[in-house]
């Protein structure tokens, strides 16, 4: 009797599952999850990028584990064991900004801490992780991390550009526009701007992609 051959690590399915959070499936445009971040953080694009890398490690190393432990937790208590595990992560992310960007940490404040409530987070565990094996998991993971990270990070630039007139927090609006009477949009710095954004994004996408419900 001959083994099957394995599934090649990068197979198109899996490859899928990393590309399809992005516009297709997007967590942000399509699913309409992980708002309240998207308009607490993203006033500048610096902690738009820490968010995003945060939200990513969590939902991919989340994933991994629960994948890995699938089998062996209770049905009863998998919700329980599901938050432990984000939670665990979570707290090891927060350490880890305040100890190598403490500014940031500072200026992120609880929303951090809240990545724990993310629905993203939590659905993905939920509804992929628990009935899928570890690298597929993990790329399910990314993928969506990814998505969301590029939603929040697109918010991120055109509200710092449009409403302080920075980048990265340095100054790009040249001295004629100023001299010309520009002045920066106060409505971008407030979360009825990143409201705007993401609503034109969400159009965007479905134009695009000419799907108007979520699959």
């Amino acid at each position: 009797m001959t083994a099957e051959p394995k599934e090649p690590l990068f197979s198109k399915k899996n490859m899928k599952l990393m590309k399809d959070p992005l516009i297709d499936n997007n967590p942000v445009a399509v699913q309409v999850l992980g708002i309240c971040s998207a308009l607490a953080v993203t006033a500048q694009l610096k902690p738009s990028v820490i968010m995003a890398v945060s939200v990513t490690v969590v939902i991919m190393f989340s994933n991994l584990i629960i994948s890995m432990l699938r089998n062996f937790i209770p049905n009863s208590i998998r919700i329980i064991v599901e938050l432990t595990i984000i939670a665990t992560l979570v707290i090891l992310v927060d350490q880890i900004l305040k100890a190598y960007a403490f500014e940031m940490s500072k200026q992120l404040s609880v929303f951090v801490g809240l990545i724990i409530t993310n629905c993203i987070v939590m659905g993905r565990a939920e509804a992929f992780a628990m009935g899928n094996k570890p690298w597929p998991s993990m790329l399910d993971g990314i993928g969506s991390g990814f998505g969301y990270g590029i939603i929040i990070i697109i918010v991120g630039a055109i509200r710092e550009v449009t409403g302080a007139g920075t980048i990265w927090g340095k100054e790009i609006i040249p001295d004629f526009l100023i001299n010309l009477g520009y002045v920066n949009n106060g409505l971008m710095v407030l979360p009825p701007g990143a409201f705007v954004i993401i609503g034109l994004l969400v159009w965007l996408q479905r134009e695009i992609t000419k799907k108007y419900e979520a699959h």
